[in-house]
């Protein structure tokens, strides 16, 4: 090849990459940030679930190592055992009533549980009385919880 082919292919090739950084810097500028839409935010009761179940997942986790461990006791093992299938029934419970509530025609409800306590978050701004007694008989029904322990609060 001359060498004065040599000297405009590499001219060409100059041209070329600075026109490929300009496009590059004109189209990346002028490209907009994505706007958040409700889908992308979590709600305050999927963000509640994400919690519930990573705190559970690594309540399962640590039974599993105590009963999987070969310096636990049996007493260790046993209790172990107990303790995560306890949990295992109380998720399952909670899913259930959970579904039975949002049957009644609410959008979302999550439900918390401690020995005696039950409270019910509902997705709404307010609930009639009828509502509130519709919850009320399914966590009795389900759950056989006194009245005077259950709490039914709605969230917007």
């Amino acid at each position: 090849m001359k060498k004065r082919t040599k000297i405009i292919l590499l001219a060409v090739m100059v041209v070329l990459l600075g026109v490929t950084g300009y496009l590059n810097v004109v189209l990346n500028s002028s490209v907009k940030e994505p706007v958040p839409t409700q889908a992308t935010t979590m709600s305050y009761f999927a963000s509640y679930r994400q919690d519930r179940e990573d705190r559970r997942e690594q309540a399962i986790l640590y039974y599993k190592a105590i009963a999987e461990s070969p310096s636990s006791s049996k007493d260790a093992v046993d209790g172990a055992n107990k303790a995560r299938e306890a949990l295992i029934a109380r998720m399952d419970t909670e899913l259930m009533v959970e579904g039975l509530i949002k049957g009644i025609g609410f959008n979302d409800c999550v439900i918390t549980m401690s020995s005696k306590n039950i409270n019910v978050l509902v997705d709404s701004k307010v609930l009639t009385e009828d509502e509130v007694v519709k919850i009320v008989d399914v966590v009795q029904e389900f759950l056989g919880t006194e009245l005077k322990y259950i709490k039914v609060i709605p969230v917007e």
